[in-house]
């Protein structure tokens, strides 16, 4: 059976409720080991009332705090972060990671400088990690994430755009891919903006030139292109993930590609306006296990 080190997330959240309740499930399709100490899940099965199941496997990442339900605090941001490291350094090993959720206020009280996983796995692993997330019905992939609006024309380059397309393609595997054009109605062919014309259009052909095979199709128009396609690729963070999160929130979860290992992740945050109230769904966990279970049995 398949290893998967389990980053708990932030502790005053809903990353280790939904450890518990899923566990009995998840454990009939991988093995988990989760990144947490003692001291930390017995407080938290406590404040819960759920108990520990007794083959709960744990790592013991190091530290100590008071569970304070729903706060942004530093040092649950520094747990998070620290619980991790200890997950992506077990990853090296077992290939398969999936990540609860942070909060990325409390890993900046704790002066932690990256803004969430990706960053980190980038750092880690020296490779352009790719941002996926999505459902069988529809993934999206981000070219741009956690930048700036105001950044995002600029960073929209025909040299980039290939790269990434082709390390998407090659990690994906997927043989048709839509790409979302960045202005409104996708430029109106220049009258809107020019970025579809001169930059999205020439990566499109030519990373379909590269691969001998019309994988890549578009500029698409955003407002309508997720009715009638399964994957497609943004050009920025709430370009692709406000429509799939209306239709797919509770089973979408998030995949980072083009890296060593597979890693996964809840596609949700820490929910503090519920947490330790009994009330976190663990549908998009159970996904994103079934996801690392689907693609180690290929």
């Amino acid at each position: 059976m398949q290893e998967v080190a389990i980053s708990i997330g932030d502790p005053n959240g809903i990353g280790i409720e939904i450890a518990l309740k899923a566990h009995s499930i998840i454990t009939q399709l991988v093995k988990p080991i989760y990144c947490i100490n003692e001291h930390i899940l017995q407080q938290a099965s406590h404040l819960l009332n759920i108990p520990i199941p007794r083959d709960f496997e744990i790592y013991p990442t190091k530290g100590t705090l008071c569970i304070q339900p729903g706060k942004v605090d530093k040092l649950a941001g520094q747990y998070s972060y620290d619980s991790f490291m200890d997950a992506i350094n077990i990853a090296k090993t077992t290939k398969a990671l999936c990540t609860l959720p942070i909060n990325k206020e409390s890993w900046a009280k704790a002066n932690i400088k990256y803004k969430g996983h990706t960053e980190v796995l980038r750092d880690v692993f020296q490779q352009h990690a790719i941002m996926m997330l999505g459902c069988e019905e529809l993934y999206v992939a981000l070219f741009t994430e956690h930048i700036p609006i105001s950044q995002v024309a600029q960073n929209i380059k025909q040299e980039k755009l290939v790269k990434f397309f082709l390390d998407f393609y090659h990690d994906s595997k997927f043989d048709k891919i839509g790409v979302l054009g960045l202005n409104p109605h996708a430029g109106d062919c220049g009258v809107i903006g020019q970025e579809e014309i001169t930059q999205i259009i020439p990566a499109i052909n030519q990373a379909n030139q590269i691969l001998k095979q019309d994988i890549f199709y578009g500029p698409l128009v955003a407002d309508v292109a997720f009715l009638s396609n399964r994957v497609l690729i943004a050009m920025y963070h709430d370009q692709g993930l406000g429509p799939l999160k209306t239709l797919y929130f509770d089973k979408s979860i998030n995949v980072s590609l083009n890296l060593p290992i597979l890693r996964t992740s809840v596609d949700h945050g820490t929910a503090f306006d519920i947490a330790y109230q009994n009330k976190a769904k663990i549908t998009s966990y159970i996904e994103a296990i079934k996801f690392i279970d689907k693609n180690f049995k290929k």
